[in-house]
């Protein structure tokens, strides 16, 4: 199948990545390295743990905009360059506001028809999500997804910068790994 082929050079790709956080400097006054994905994320760097697995938890760290794929306690597959709402930093709070949601969740639907190429539903608002909106007479939003980019956009070209209503956006080809990844029931964290 081709997209097996494109699974395992995106694979390749992400695993090699190290984080992007700055050096920090010790009190020596020498410069530290940056953790890599292995050491905060666990994401193993060696070619013979690639084989495809399904996720049984999924994990989003919005502050470094990455997504884990994890099986069994074990990360198996890490995307990077995340893009998220207009006003990305803090929890979402109500419809509208722009901003990607904060906590523990389920995946749990998707949708082969949508608009950003495929999408898996993020099961908020939770009961503590409507119960805040409700004590402020808002509606706490909904429809969070993950997903790709526009329909009519070029398969290998992305929007800039953050531009979705509060949802997570990846590349075409990683929501598609995803897609076929992540069932229907994952849970799913998603933090600052």
């Amino acid at each position: 199948m081709k997209r097996n082929g494109g699974l395992l050079c995106a694979l390749v790709g992400a695993l090699a990545v190290t984080s992007c956080a700055a050096p920090q400097v010790a009190e020596r006054g020498t410069p530290e390295a940056a953790p890599t994905l292995e050491q905060s994320y666990g994401v193993p760097r060696e070619a013979r743990r690639m084989v495809p697995r399904v996720a049984d938890f999924v994990l989003v760290d919005k502050s470094d905009r990455i997504l884990v794929l994890y099986h069994r306690g074990e990360a198996f597959r890490a995307y990077r360059g995340l893009q998220f709402g207009d006003a990305p930093m803090g929890h979402k709070r109500f419809e509208g506001d722009e901003r990607t949601p904060e906590g523990r969740y389920t995946i749990d639907t998707r949708n082969p028809q949508s608009s950003y190429h495929l999408s898996l539903r993020v099961s908020y608002p939770n009961a503590s999500d409507r119960e805040y909106a409700r004590a402020y007479g808002r509606s706490p939003g909904g429809d969070i997804f993950l997903h790709g980019q526009p329909n009519g956009l070029a398969s290998n070209l992305r929007m800039r910068g953050d531009w979705t209503d509060g949802c997570i956006a990846l590349s075409n080809a990683e929501i598609e790994e995803i897609w076929e990844l992540v069932p229907d029931g994952t849970p799913i964290e998603i933090r600052q």
